[in-house]
């Protein structure tokens, strides 16, 4: 009784961790598909027109990129949120997006399809595209096949100012990358 007790313990902490289990079909079946995006929630969270969960939407977040949050509940806008989230707008909406997602974690903590996605079929990718403009942080606290390339890339638009570079103060930025006294590296 005890070791069953452990053991649903374990993994109750992992699907908590890390989301539901891996579905090997539901990755062919999304990586093989385009899907138009319906919803924009922010600069780097939107809703594709796909059936998940008993939901006719799947909410995906992009891996190794986070953006500035914009206000929801009593949470405050952060700077740049709304111009990240009108990227995304003007980008996304209404759009066609392949999703690339990982077979070992396919969603975050909340039930979000963790992905890459490209603008139409092996078109740009967009978490790229956010780094690239400056709307977003380089996301280094989850390994992923991008870290590097993401983390390049936040750099160049850092070093040209672009985007939320332009006048960020260590302040501004997320807590996460406070706490990892990332502004200097």
């Amino acid at each position: 009784m005890l070791v069953a007790l452990i053991v649903a313990g374990v993994v109750g902490y992992d699907h908590w961790r890390h989301g539901p289990a891996p579905d090997a079909a539901a990755v062919v079946d999304f990586e093989q598909r385009l899907f138009r995006v319906v919803y924009v929630a922010d600069g780097d969270t939107f809703d594709i027109d796909q059936t998940s969960g008993g939901k006719s939407q799947t909410r995906i977040r992009l891996w190794g990129v986070d953006t500035p949050e914009i206000a929801h509940g009593s949470s405050p806008t952060m700077h740049f949120g709304p111009e990240a989230k009108s990227f995304a707008e003007r980008t996304l909406a209404g759009q066609m997006v392949q999703v690339r997602v990982l077979p070992d974690r396919l969603h975050d903590r909340f039930g979000r399809l963790l992905a890459f996605v490209h603008v139409g079929r092996d078109g740009p990718m967009f978490n790229e595209m956010l780094l690239q403009e400056g709307y977003g942080y380089a996301d280094t606290r989850f390994d992923h096949p991008q870290k590097d390339r993401f983390i390049e890339l936040e750099r160049a638009a850092r070093n040209e100012r672009l985007g939320l570079w332009k006048d960020l103060t260590p302040l501004q930025m997320p807590k996460w990358r406070q706490k990892k006294r990332a502004w200097d590296d």
